[in-house]
């Protein structure tokens, strides 16, 4: 498993398609792909890419899921799958208890994720940066 990490647009999906090649990965975008769709792509020999993660988290907050367990869950039967999501947590906190709450869970998981994950990219100006 692989994460990337980095600012809003700053080429985080154009990195890894350049990486792994366009035709390689299958991506979906702010959501975690059913498990017939994963198993699909990984039997065509694509990597399941999950891009804007820290959407998927304050979609699944916002629904009352727990997507600390789904996202491990997901990460632990897809192994070859790599997570993209925007650093949220460096500026300024916010007054609404619900977007700290958001902020702080997407921080939390993307630090389990680095824990766990095999590789962890930073990426600026479009330039990856390995980190891990």
């Amino acid at each position: 498993m692989r994460l990337i990490i980095g600012g809003y647009s700053q080429g985080k999906l154009r990195y890894v398609l350049q990486r792994w090649g366009a035709e390689v990965c299958r991506v979906w975008d702010g959501e975690l792909p059913r498990e017939e769709q994963a198993q699909e792509a990984a039997a065509g020999g694509r990597i399941p890419v999950v891009n804007h993660l820290h959407s998927l988290v304050k979609k699944r907050l916002e629904q009352g899921g727990c997507p600390e367990e789904e996202i491990a869950a997901f990460a632990q039967q897809h192994p070859d799958c790599v997570f993209i999501s925007d650093e949220i947590g460096n500026g300024i906190v916010p007054m609404d208890a619900f977007e700290r709450e958001y902020r702080e869970r997407t921080g939390r998981i993307q630090v389990e994720l680095a824990n766990r994950a095999e590789e962890v990219v930073r990426v600026l100006c479009g330039i990856g940066q390995r980190i891990k």
